[in-house]
């Protein structure tokens, strides 16, 4: 069955809620809601195409249209290849010609339904923030990590890694404690990196996977939510495969672990992570200024080890 490129947009507001359409009658899946945009004409790119679609459907011109991830769907009519778009910035007053209706949603508690299909695994992807951050208590010692997490979900972090497989067994488990404790009580997320059984043992949300530990898996582990870091196109690949929550790609560039190492820069990480169907965080010498670099790049947002607790 032939591919066909279709460009959509997830359009947010200032609040951060986002736009949903609902098909109208005569069309495939009438009354399903979906993310407005359209087919990708011949001699367009999908981001020409979704400025076309979006001033064509919504009377709307795009300021800002990032990439973001591509999904594949087959359907009784049609195998859709999906290029999504976050639309942060636009101007215009919405005057829809093509839905029966149009609705603003929370990430953390979309209402509207039925979904489109090919639409709704996005709905995961949008409850990830931009940051991640990773603790490094084995550096700076279990207190002041404690300290400083504490100082960033007050500040509105809610993506944590524990990366403390430096520690000793019994201080490792206590701080994993006390920091699966402080996040989920600020109601962040957080994931144990590279131990099943202490994540599983200590009521972690999740696990993160080592490169070396991801491609040596067969299927995805049973946590709801699972991430991996990946340091090529093969690994970003297999972290498809087994249906991981989203991927981890660096280093952007130098590091204090890495002085050495020049990164892999943005041009490289925007052309490894181009079609994947999970969200990719970037990471490796980056602060929240690298935001804008990073979303223009195609990444989810940001993952920091120092950064994130400064």
């Amino acid at each position: 069955m032939k591919i066909t490129d279709v460009a959509a947009a997830v359009i947010f507001r200032d609040d951060g809620q986002y736009l949903l359409g609902q098909r109208g009658p005569g069309t495939f899946y009438p009354g399903y809601w979906e993310f407005p945009g359209g087919k990708v004409e011949a001699g367009e790119t999908p981001h020409d195409a979704i400025v076309r679609e979006l001033h064509e459907e919504l009377g709307i011109e795009v300021v800002a249209a990032t990439p973001w991830i591509v999904r594949e769907h087959v359907y009784e009519h049609a195998h859709v290849r999906l290029h999504f778009f976050r639309i942060t910035q636009w101007h215009g007053e919405l005057r829809d010609h093509v839905h029966s209706a149009l609705v603003w949603q929370q990430p953390a508690a979309p209402t509207a339904e039925p979904m489109l299909p090919a639409n709704g695994p996005l709905f995961a992807a949008l409850k990830l923030p931009p940051l991640y951050g990773i603790t490094h208590a084995w550096q700076i010692g279990i207190a002041a990590q404690l300290a400083a997490l504490d100082a960033a979900l007050a500040r509105g972090l809610r993506l944590v890694q524990l990366r403390e497989s430096s520690l000793p067994e019994m201080q490792r488990e206590s701080f994993v404690s006390a920091a699966v404790a402080r996040c989920q009580q600020q109601g962040a997320q957080v994931l144990v990196n590279g131990d099943a059984q202490l994540a599983r043992a200590i009521g972690a949300d999740g696990l993160h996977l080592p490169a070396g530990q991801l491609m040596a898996l067969s299927q995805r582990p049973p946590f709801p939510l699972v991430g991996a870091s990946c340091h090529e196109r093969s690994e970003l690949e297999q972290a498809a495969r087994l249906g991981l929550d989203f991927a981890v790609l660096g280093p952007l560039k130098p590091t204090a672990s890495h002085p050495g190492d020049a990164g892999i820069g943005w041009e490289s990480f925007a052309r490894l992570v181009a079609g994947l169907p999970l969200p990719v965080y970037a990471i490796g010498g980056l602060s929240p200024s690298d935001m804008r670099d990073a979303l223009n790049a195609g990444a989810q947002g940001i993952a920091a080890i120092r950064a994130a607790w400064l």
